[in-house]
């Protein structure tokens, strides 16, 4: 069961981060109309659901499945002296939830914004830093906790 929900929390990363700069480009580069939806829309909508997607399976592994975590949880003193553990039980979970925060706030922004040009700026703050904070919270090859860019078992 682990293995199984670790590959697809690593190959859902994909479409959270296409779906990201997806939304971030569509803020950046659409027209934006106050009461109709549009590509950027559709691309937050895209961000969200992958972004929430991802976070629900990051925290079943986290707290349930993830032998990694548990060995953390166990003397999570000794695990924020590791660099490597410390990644796992702080650094990715928090600069993760402050991605999926930031797309949720985006989102209830641009739908509260009075003009379209400040529904695109809202949109394009709120997804930029969540779409910067998720590249910085992957566990990129070659980093201390690095992973496989294509996970397959």
């Amino acid at each position: 069961m682990y293995s199984l929900v670790l590959i697809l929390h690593s190959w859902l990363r994909w479409a959270a981060v296409v779906a990201g700069v997806g939304a971030t480009l569509a803020a950046l580069t659409g027209r934006q109309s106050v009461s109709q939806p549009d590509s950027s829309d559709r691309w937050g909508l895209a961000f969200l659901i992958t972004m929430d997607l991802q976070f629900l399976i990051g925290l079943l592994l986290y707290f349930v499945l993830s032998p990694t975590m548990a060995a953390i949880r166990q003397d999570f003193a000794a695990a924020m002296r590791d660099s490597g553990a410390r990644f796992w039980a702080v650094e990715h979970l928090g600069t993760m939830l402050v991605a999926v925060i930031m797309v949720h706030v985006g989102r209830v922004l641009a739908r509260k914004a009075s003009t379209p040009g400040a529904k695109r700026s809202r949109l394009l703050i709120c997804f930029a830093i969540a779409t910067v904070a998720m590249l910085a919270a992957i566990p990129w090859p070659g980093m201390v906790s690095g992973r496989p860019l294509f996970r397959y078992n």
